[in-house]
């Protein structure tokens, strides 16, 4: 299959989406103009990803800011997670954020209390 790579820009994170080492990174602010575009690539890759096989996926975020359509995003993107490890697929979060910004580490708390999945908050110096 193949990767997802959508460079960065102010508003949009560097994301990439590695199909051969199940990886999913996503680094930057994500304000995006608009979310739905952005994000609906993203997700097309998740599915696609997780229909082929059964190797495990990894979401490995740095992500610094994100507006209401991007959590929403995110939302659905978790949603589709928590959906194949209920079926026994291996998935998790890896979300890394800056120790002196509080409200990322505080809402990737918030997503983390509505999935069973492997979520882990790392906070980085």
């Amino acid at each position: 299959m193949t990767d997802l790579i959508i460079p960065g820009t102010q508003s949009v994170p560097d994301v990439l989406g590695d199909w051969q080492a199940g990886i999913l990174a996503m680094n930057g602010d994500s304000y995006p103009e608009n979310a739905f575009s952005l994000f609906d690539q993203i997700i097309k890759w998740v599915e696609k990803y997780l229909a082929a096989d059964s190797r495990a996926l990894s979401l490995e975020l740095r992500l610094i800011y994100l507006n209401t359509s991007s959590v929403r995003a995110m939302m659905d993107i978790f949603d589709l997670l928590e959906t194949a490890a209920a079926g026994g697929r291996r998935v998790a979060v890896n979300w890394y954020f800056d120790s002196a910004n509080e409200r990322v580490g505080e809402l990737a708390a918030e997503f983390k209390e509505d999935y069973t999945f492997p979520f882990h908050i790392l906070p980085v110096d």
